[in-house]
């Protein structure tokens, strides 16, 4: 009777000892912690980033983000420059300094583009969109996680490798083993295993904020992967 007691003791209470997290199972556990109530499908909010970096003023980004009625929309100030662009369910607006009707010259001047819009907006909502991004059609999670130790400590590591039609970089994502809080990303310029772990950059993800109940990376310190150089930081605030 007590071997049988034990047994279920053993298998039922703790159902998961013994057994490896798999891929999907580890992302749903990180969505879980930072997006509890499933917010970020209808993500309405705007937030500031400033941009720090070695030898360059700061640059404030205020940032909207509405994703059911398919609008976004950064202004960027540096020094005297503020830039502005808003894309509209596909329709693409671009201010300078205030002035909308801004001549190819200008537009060419100052490296304004459309192209750059969605390019922003990809940025931003990738980035402050993670983990629940993972979940997105094009992306590819690894089955097999792995434990790794990175600056001491050690993490459960999720690999995302990507349809050519959203992008080559091979992405490495580090959850804490005990809150599945995401504390590290990293990317490489293709497969690391074959052309080499010199590409790419990581990023390391301090303190957290609260917006529409999701918690976000407060802090965002860029490093190069290939001689750990410190790039700049992107800092959060409501």
């Amino acid at each position: 009777m007590k071997s049988l007691v034990f047994s279920f003791y053993f298998f039922v209470i703790f159902p998961l000892i013994g057994q490896e997290l798999t891929g999907s199972q580890l992302l749903d556990k990180a969505i879980a912690y930072h997006d509890p109530s499933g917010n970020w499908k209808t993500f309405k909010g705007a937030f500031n980033v400033t941009m720090e970096s070695p030898n360059n003023a700061p640059r404030l980004s205020e940032i909207k983000i509405n994703l059911p009625d398919e609008v976004f929309q950064v202004k960027a100030t540096r020094d005297a420059i503020v830039t502005k662009y808003t894309l509209n369910q596909g329709i693409c607006s671009i201010e300078l300094n205030g002035q909308e009707d801004l001549s190819e010259a200008i537009l060419k001047e100052n490296n304004l583009s459309c192209e750059r819009a969605n390019l922003y907006k990809n940025y931003y909502t990738y980035l402050y969109g993670l983990p629940m991004k993972l979940k997105d059609p094009g992306t590819h999670i690894s089955d097999k996680v792995v434990r790794k130790t990175f600056q001491g400590k050690e993490y459960f590591v999720l690999k995302a490798t990507y349809e050519e039609a959203v992008g080559s970089d091979v992405w490495y994502f580090y959850f804490d083993t005990e809150t599945f809080a995401m504390e590290v990303y990293q990317f490489f310029k293709g497969d690391p295993l074959k052309k080499g772990e010199d590409t790419g950059e990581y990023i390391l993800l301090t303190e957290t904020i609260s917006i529409n109940n999701i918690k976000i990376p407060k802090n965002r310190a860029w490093y190069y992967n290939k001689d750990d150089t410190y790039l700049g930081t992107d800092i959060l605030k409501t």
